[in-house]
């Protein structure tokens, strides 16, 4: 299917350009992905369900979101980990890995977008915001124009766009394929939200409007699309850990999707795969917590009846 073309710049590099989103050619789902979106649909309502009996669900989507925090930085090469995080918030020690605030600041970045949502929709203001937070005064910040948009060209991979594997449009062309994106966040009629989700998460990093930050930033604005589209009542999937521990897969669908050829199919069997996983993965965390309450409750009960006899006799 053909989303884009690839087109040579004057400094001789090819630059790939995006055509209107979403493509005028609809997009027909296989059979397999049929499949896929109905099982990652019914996990999900399974996860939304058995999650809100959980005896403290704002302190699990806590420890959750410090978990997507530290896995979708180390995605980006970040070498501190979830304990780092912990033990800095904690105070417990006075020094840790310099790539700790990288982590931090997802938090910061997906807490302040989640109450954000409340007031703001999402948008292009929206996602500059988020991007403020997320790379804010990090080592990463430096050069980097944290809430704004490129204006120059940035790549991924080699030295330069002459030997990049990849090359985002030009800035030029960049704005209005950010006014495509941007509209289309706010169609109802055309996909069902899983793939609208799907979607809108390979075309944002086929865009790569930021000199840095994309692939965190678009990971976040997932989350804030699967809350915002209703899918999830309470922010309880994320799909980092999938990403990462598919790392090859990811980035290799990404890469299928933005070509002149593009495999969109490819990437949204990927995605709805991924959702499934974390969604079972979630439902049996949540299984796990709840039996523990129900014992510890349990052996609770009986110490008090003991404690009560024993003052009888």
């Amino acid at each position: 299917m053909k989303i884009g073309k690839l087109i040579q710049q004057p400094s001789g590099y090819q630059a790939f350009i995006p055509d209107k989103f979403p493509p005028k050619e609809q997009i027909v789902l296989s059979s397999k992905t049929q499949q896929l979106h109905a099982k990652a649909a019914l996990m999900l309502g399974k996860l939304d369900g058995i999650t809100q009996l959980l005896p403290d669900l704002d302190f699990f989507i806590f420890m959750y979101i410090r978990k997507e925090a530290a896995r979708s930085s180390e995605i980006e090469g970040t070498q501190a980990t979830i304990i780092d995080v912990i033990k800095s918030e904690a105070q417990i020690e006075s020094r840790f890995p310099q790539d700790v605030e990288r982590i931090v600041h997802y938090i910061h970045a997906m807490e302040y977008g989640l109450k954000r949502l409340e007031t703001l929709p999402l948008s292009l203001r929206f996602i500059r915001e988020i991007h403020k937070v997320l790379i804010g005064d990090t080592i990463d910040a430096p050069g980097k124009t944290p809430g704004e948009f490129r204006i120059s060209q940035n790549w991924i991979g080699g030295g330069s766009p002459n030997t990049a594997k990849f090359v985002p449009p030009t800035h030029t062309e960049m704005n209005r394929c950010l006014d495509d994106f941007e509209k289309f966040l706010h169609t109802t009629d055309e996909y069902p939200p899983l793939i609208k989700a799907a979607l809108a998460h390979a075309q944002f990093e086929t865009i790569h409007p930021f000199l840095d930050g994309n692939g965190r930033t678009g990971r976040l604005l997932t989350t804030f699309y699967l809350c915002k589209l209703g899918i999830l009542e309470r922010p309880v999937l994320y799909l980092s850990e999938y990403f990462l521990n598919n790392q090859k897969t990811y980035y290799g669908s990404l890469n299928s999707y933005h070509q002149e050829n593009a495999d969109v199919s490819g990437w949204l069997n990927f995605f709805l795969d991924g959702v499934a996983i974390i969604a079972a993965e979630v439902i049996e965390a949540s299984k796990k917590i709840n039996i523990l309450r129900q014992t510890d409750t349990i052996k609770i009960q009986s110490l008090g009846r003991r404690t009560k006899t024993g003052r009888t006799v």
